[in-house]
């Protein structure tokens, strides 16, 4: 916007020539600046004219980091080729990265530095339920833009969060309801790790087990992060003799979990376990040979045969490292900035209140899963699909549903 035009009465020609030269001046600077760039910015933001900063805030150490890499490795990918696409509106995407150390309230100091100090127009980031819960009032109160990716327990929407992995309803309760089916699963031993994503999963899972599916709980079991003790555990399973495992263990617990399991016997010959929290990451530090047999539930699973995945497979190998391995938050982060990239240019700006406005109805029909799209509740349109375990560390799909509409706040599960 440019400075209004001022008129006075008697100014000299040679003085109104030097003012005119001085405004001209200070309008070049400001420009160059980027404060009255375009109509794009006018928030504050680090938005110049040549460059929009973003901010990454995942867990780089700590137990979550086996996890947490591939996310953070998929947004720099997907940032490299919108800025080698020309960027976002005319500008190039800067990155800054912190680490939240596997710790929640590192997490909230970290965010309160990207979105106060750094003015970042967006962050991408949070694993855990516990980290997400923990910046979430931070991301309320300065208005900022959370791209989550990862699959949780749902009971929450947020105007200041894009949820970009799944919710309860499109793994925990379609995951229970294909094991029942085509396992004739009634009995159930529900284990996982100690905070908010596990606990509240498990009291969904226990209650579609016991209201829906008309099946029976014989134990469930809660351990520290970061825990690599799990004796007790399988010998209460070897007695409970449960129909299925269902496990929400996460980080790098699941290598010692998995591979106690294995040298005790408890293996897909003798036991059916379903996990919702072992990708293609965390196997690779587990072994295949550990859990081959096993299943998990996913939306996505880098075996996904389809143009859309071949590309970014490739893309991520050449990148990363040909023995690389993508899971399904990787995917869900590699689709963050793709999505912030389609709702800042549909509303014209950076200002997050328009950004948000314009995300509802917007498609990616270039997804690696294949298509998803994001409902007025923040959550994305995904399918269910379920990955038996292969000792190369790989997973073949086994199922996959249709499209199953978001519903982060299911009736009777609250």
């Amino acid at each position: 916007m440019q400075p209004p035009l001022i008129r006075t009465k008697g100014l000299l020609p040679r003085r109104l020539a030097l003012g005119a030269a001085a405004l001209s001046l200070l309008a070049a600077s400001v420009f160059s600046q980027g404060v009255w760039a375009d109509e794009a910015n006018s928030t504050g933001l680090a938005v110049t004219a040549t460059e929009v900063t973003v901010g990454q805030l995942h867990s780089a150490t700590g137990t979550m980091a086996i996890s947490e890499t591939g996310s953070i490795q998929a947004e720099r990918l997907a940032i490299e080729q919108i800025n080698a696409s020309g960027g976002i509106l005319g500008r190039q995407i800067k990155v800054i990265q912190e680490d939240g150390a596997s710790d929640w309230p590192t997490f909230a100091e970290k965010a309160k530095k990207l979105l106060v100090n750094d003015k970042v127009a967006t962050v991408f980031g949070c694993w855990t339920s516990a980290s997400r819960k923990a910046v979430l009032p931070i991301f309320e109160k300065e208005n900022g833009l959370l791209y989550y990716p990862t699959f949780y327990e749902g009971l929450e929407q947020s105007k200041n969060v894009i949820y970009t992995g799944q919710e309860a309803t499109q793994q925990i309760l379609a995951s229970l309801d294909w094991i029942a089916k085509t396992k004739g699963a009634k009995t159930f031993y529900l284990v996982g790790s100690d905070y908010i994503w596990p606990r509240t999963s498990m009291k969904i899972a226990r209650k579609h087990i016991e209201n829906v599916l008309h099946g029976t709980v014989v134990g469930e079991d809660y351990y520290p992060l970061g825990n690599t003790q799990f004796g007790s555990l399988i010998n209460k399973v070897k007695l409970k003799k449960p129909d299925v495992v269902f496990a929400a263990v996460v980080g790098g617990s699941n290598v010692a979990f998995y591979k106690q399991l294995n040298a005790a016997g408890v293996n897909s010959a003798k036991q059916t376990l379903l996990t919702l929290s072992v990708t293609e990451d965390e196997l690779l530090g587990i072994g295949g040979e550990n859990m081959a047999g096993f299943y998990a539930s996913m939306k996505y699973f880098q075996s996904l045969d389809n143009p859309n995945n071949k590309a970014f497979v490739d893309a991520f190998k050449a990148k990363y490292g040909k023995d690389s391995v993508i899971g399904d938050v990787t995917q869900a982060a590699y689709l963050g900035p793709w999505l912030w990239k389609a709702a800042v240019e549909k509303a014209g700006s950076f200002d997050v209140d328009k950004v948000v406005a314009a995300s509802p109805g917007i498609e990616l029909k270039t997804a690696p899963e294949g298509y998803v799209k994001v409902h007025e509740n923040h959550h994305l349109w995904s399918k269910t699909r379920i990955g038996e375990v292969q000792p190369d560390g790989q997973f073949k799909v086994v199922y996959e549903s249709d499209l199953i509409e978001p519903n982060p706040f299911p009736k009777g599960y609250q």
